[in-house]
């Protein structure tokens, strides 16, 4: 992303306003908001991590005085010591107008009715999709996640023409209307999805199960929450709402700028962030910028598809792996659905790699996959794995995200 003179301008005025949290105080001991006149001055300040946020609990990071916190929000880890985000009135505004950007980007209109799945409570992501229909002024239908028999019911019940969910969320939904032979009678027609990577596969699935024209909306709890960013419709990259944030690609092992086009982490500093703001928060994400005018005619800058995190990473045999691959794998072979696990082990001194996929094929053809899949694994990954085929449906379906690698080995 271009760094203008603006946007460094309102950067020094973002850093004088973070130091007066605990946290930037004493990370920033020393740099003045002077101090940064050029890129490179920037791209010489410290990086914030999530351990950083951490630390800083419970309030460390809160920049403003306590009282002008009217809600906080907390990451969806479930390990370690959470991590809290302070916003003020301003910060939960800004948040409900980007949203409500994605909402419109999305084609999404005050006649709608938008059933809300993700969940709610100290996560950013139901309340989030709920401000923004509601500064739409589309119709919110509250659900939070799970309870799969009243959200069909309010499907079919409340004629809901938006669905926002996890991708998982997603995919059970439209298995059980498929199962049930009701997708004549359900009125979706937009599907706006986040929380998770999602292979083509599963879009694809989604989509056709479901009848729906489906975006990929973007966002993380520190910054705000779902909704910095999402695709127009007919591209897949997603435009970010670069007017509140200014955003970096850096080599995710030596934190280095890359050139345009080159697929690294992306790291974010908010510009007008007020509770807690962040300076070259890592979010561990993987993209590239994409470069060049969108034919949506948006002259807001786009990203590719998260490609996964630069922390799934796990290493077998020497080889490096990421779930984007194994999805990438997956998607062009015939008969392999979207659902997989990956089991990692280490068993008499070697680990061993047990790829389990779903496949609607029968008979011998199910079983002859597995040969077909194990030898395509090792030729485009390099690692030769237990292939299993399983049944539709076999493998576990989550409300919430699905975890794809388990690592055993520790």
């Amino acid at each position: 992303m271009q760094l203008t003179p603006e946007i460094l301008s309102q950067i020094r005025k973002n850093i004088a306003h973070a130091k007066r949290s605990e946290f930037y105080r004493k990370r920033f001991a020393g740099i003045e908001p002077e101090d940064i006149q050029t890129e490179e001055d920037l791209r010489a300040l410290p990086f914030t991590d999530k351990e950083d946020l951490r630390e800083a609990y419970p309030l460390g990071l809160c920049a403003v005085p306590q009282e002008d916190i009217v809600r906080i929000h907390s990451s969806s880890g479930t390990t370690g010591t959470p991590v809290i985000i302070p916003y003020t009135q301003k910060d939960v505004h800004d948040w409900a107008v980007m949203f409500k950007r994605c909402y419109e980007t999305a084609g999404v209109t005050r006649a709608d009715r938008v059933q809300i799945t993700p969940g709610y409570g100290l996560w950013t992501a139901g309340i989030g999709f709920q401000l923004g229909a509601e500064l739409l002024g589309a119709m919110a239908i509250p659900m939070g996640p799970g309870n799969t028999e009243k959200q069909v019911q309010m499907l079919l019940d409340l004629r809901s023409t938006v669905l926002t969910a996890t991708s998982s969320f997603a995919l059970l939904l439209a298995e059980e209307i498929a199962r049930r032979g009701i997708g004549d009678r359900i009125a979706l027609r937009k599907g706006i999805i986040g929380s998770e990577r999602w292979g083509e596969k599963m879009r694809a699935r989604i989509a056709a199960e479901l009848g729906v024209e489906l975006y990929d909306i973007y966002g993380l709890t520190e910054i705000y929450g779902p909704g910095i960013g999402i695709n127009c419709t007919g591209q897949p990259h997603m435009h970010l709402w670069t007017d509140y944030f200014y955003f970096e690609i850096v080599d995710p092992k030596t934190g280095e700028a890359l050139p345009p086009g080159a697929t690294g982490e992306l790291v974010i500093t908010t510009l007008r962030k007020q509770g807690a703001p962040l300076i070259r928060y890592r979010t561990h994400d993987l993209t590239r910028e994409i470069s060049g005018p969108c034919p949506c005619g948006s002259e807001f800058p786009r990203i590719a598809a998260i490609l996964g995190r630069s922390d799934d990473m796990v290493k077998v045999r020497g080889v490096i792996l990421y779930p984007s691959r194994v999805d990438e794998l997956l998607s062009g072979i015939e008969g392999v659905s979207s659902e997989y696990q990956v089991m990692i082990d280490h068993l008499d001194g070697r680990d061993i790699l047990t790829l389990f996929f779903e496949s609607p094929l029968p008979g011998e053809a199910f079983y002859g996959l597995e040969k077909t899949v194990a030898a395509l694994f090792k030729e485009r990954i390099g690692v030769m794995p237990v292939a299993k085929a399983v049944k539709l449906g076999d493998l576990p379906r989550s409300e919430k995200k699905t975890t794809r690698i388990f690592d055993n080995r520790y």
